[in-house]
């Protein structure tokens, strides 16, 4: 059986950081709840997106990084989004938040993709 359209596919990190987040010209904040190389789940949201809108995630750690994406689906309080593409800077944000929380077996490797 296929996956749903929208429903999760890859395994994901558990994470809990703070984020401002863009969709055209609305602004918001939030927290990155979980992510993953294909996706990632905002909780606590201050204004959902709508389903397909294109949203710049601003991830607020030591060195400031963001991510483009689409929104897929709705969640009380949040919203998930499917990348637009997968960068180095990407898969290493990724990385670093899976070693942090110290789930890094949870995360499965994309094909192709180097540790």
């Amino acid at each position: 059986m296929a996956p749903s359209p929208g429903k999760p596919r890859a395994a994901r990190v558990r994470t809990r950081f703070e984020t401002a987040y863009s969709a055209g010209r609305e602004d918001g904040t939030g927290i990155l709840a979980n992510i993953s190389y294909s996706g990632a789940l905002l909780t606590e949201t201050s204004l959902q997106p709508r389903i397909g809108s294109q949203v710049r995630v601003y991830v607020l750690l030591s060195e400031p990084f963001d991510v483009v994406g689409k929104v897929v689906r709705h969640v009380e309080g949040g919203f998930a989004l499917e990348y637009a593409a997968v960068s180095q800077e990407l898969g290493r944000l990724i990385d670093n938040a899976a070693a942090i929380v110290g789930e890094p077996s949870g995360v499965r490797q994309p094909e192709g993709r180097k540790q």
